[in-house]
């Protein structure tokens, strides 16, 4: 395809970002918006494409001494999440409309035009095939991410805001020394590049291929999060601005795990089964901690958090057990939490800024003022604890179902994460929304959802539904990937009755 797509489809934002930063007031936002509305359009129009097989790929030489390329690319993996990102952008900026009214440092538009550089810039690591151009937009998304953070929210931002930038710095500069690896043994080897194919065709020795491979996966083990590199995550979730935590958690995380992929599974398949037994056991602890740590939890928005940290340990399991069916789990995984993790922050928000406060114990009996926040809140939660008929059901079973294959021990110790949230979602239902109604919800909540609200909510569910029901859509596209991945590491699906 010779029309640029890909490119102008990240640069959209990009530039809708510059012009809102310029306007005030309602101008802004709805500049923004319409910005948003755009980059979805364009995003849908790439998505359908590459599902009917046009090669959207870009491929141009950046800086050629050192074999620099400005390459991206739309296989299956980087469509999926290129839909998550441009169709959560628009609903958060819907949702965070009055986000300059309440406290903060700057008017809304500030933080739209900061929501669409983050969403150009992750829409850049999503489609990039060049491993130079992927750590440039890696690193670029703390600038806008930091400030959506410090900016509004809680009175504690600031010291988040911090600790997630001290926390991706780190893996980042670890990421760049493993970055500057690749392009080294590229040269040595006769070729240089920084193209993931290129990359990937490589003879990298058993010593050497584990050093660089642990300085990505480090990096990529602190996005994602896993356990005990999450610690950012649950500060970072209570002090920031919902919306904000939408697009940390929902969708800029996500490059932890896309990162696994893409990078350490293609680039260094022998050490990323080195490395298995490892991996496992911290996806495992990160799946049973993640839900314990969420029972206890006495802030709803550090609940979500932890359930993060356990869905992403599903994520991470399905990606190391290397099979076709535990792969294209993991991936549809990222998809479908992208959207149940926004409806949580969201709903979470709308209740939050009528009481004033996200603790457990603030709440009581807001279903009888509130009904639709209450029933929304339940039926997001319920797609969090992967109720059948929801996106997130559909991610978790083949996640389980392709890992039992080889690894049936670990993948049975895991389900037990799969009651502990019922009970972490359900206690917190019952906690907030049934019971009397206290006194200080009736003091504080005096409506329910309003139209813009429903409107929001209403979006995410039907999203969230559709994928549950009708995950084929997607299907052809992962499962080509899925295999692929199988295949760069070296691995078959094992057969029925087989060995592992």
């Amino acid at each position: 395809m010779g029309f640029p797509l890909l490119t102008i489809l990240a640069l959209v934002p990009l530039v809708g970002s510059l012009i809102t930063f310029a306007l005030k007031g309602n101008a802004g936002k709805y500049t923004g918006l319409f910005f948003s509305v755009v980059a979805a359009a364009l995003g849908l129009w790439a998505f359908i494409a590459a599902r009917n097989g046009t090669d959207l790929s870009e491929t141009h030489t950046w800086i050629e001494s050192i074999g620099a390329h400005y390459a991206l690319g739309s296989d299956g993996m980087t469509m999926i999440m290129v839909l998550l990102t441009v169709a959560v952008v628009p609903v958060v900026l819907i949702a965070e409309w009055f986000v300059g009214d309440g406290e903060g440092r700057w008017a809304t538009n500030v933080f739209f035009a900061l929501a669409l550089m983050l969403e150009s810039f992750a829409l850049f690591c999503f489609m990039s095939m060049d491993t130079l151009l992927f750590y440039l937009f890696f690193e670029a998304t703390l600038i806008p991410m930091y400030f959506l953070i410090g900016g509004w929210g809680g009175p504690r931002r600031g010291a988040a805001a911090l600790k997630f930038l001290l926390f991706s710095l780190a893996g980042g500069l670890v990421m760049l020394f493993s970055v500057i690896g690749v392009g080294a043994e590229a040269a040595s080897q006769g070729k240089a590049s920084f193209l993931v194919n290129d990359l990937a065709a490589l003879n990298f020795d058993s010593t050497t291929g584990k050093l660089i491979w642990l300085g990505f996966f480090i990096a990529f083990a602190i996005k994602a999060p896993m356990v005990p590199v999450h610690t950012w995550l649950p500060d970072t979730a209570e002090q920031a601005r919902p919306g904000a935590s939408t697009l940390l958690v929902g969708i800029l995380d996500k490059i932890g795990t896309f990162g696994m992929l893409r990078f350490c599974l293609t680039i260094f398949p022998e050490a990323s089964k080195w490395a298995t037994p490892v991996i496992l056991v911290l996806a495992l602890v990160s799946i049973v901690y993640g839900a314990l740590m969420a029972i206890g939890a006495k802030d709803l928005l550090r609940l979500i958090s932890y359930t993060s940290v356990s869905h992403f340990g599903f994520m991470v399991l399905g990606i190391f057990a290397f099979t076709t069916v535990s792969i294209q789990g993991a991936m549809y995984y990222m998809l479908a939490h992208g959207f149940s993790t926004a409806a949580l922050f969201l709903v979470i928000g709308f209740l939050a800024d009528r009481r004033g406060s996200a603790k457990v114990d603030a709440f009581g009996g807001v279903q009888k003022i509130a009904p639709v926040l209450a029933g929304t809140f339940l039926v997001a939660g319920l797609s969090a604890l992967s109720l059948p008929g929801t996106a997130s059901f559909v991610g978790e079973f083949l996640v389980i179902a392709g890992s039992w294959q080889r690894h049936p021990i670990i993948t049975g110790i895991a389900t037990i994460a799969m009651v502990l949230s019922a009970l972490y979602v359900l206690l917190a239902y019952q906690r907030t929304m049934t019971g009397p109604v206290t006194e200080q919800v009736a003091t504080a909540i005096h409506s329910d959802l309003d139209g813009r609200e429903k409107f929001v909510m209403g979006a995410l569910i039907a999203i969230i539904l559709a994928l549950g029901f009708y995950p084929q859509w997607t299907s052809d596209m992962l499962n080509t990937s899925a295999k692929h991945f199988v295949q760069q590491v070296g691995m078959t699906d094992p057969m029925p009755g087989g060995n592992r």
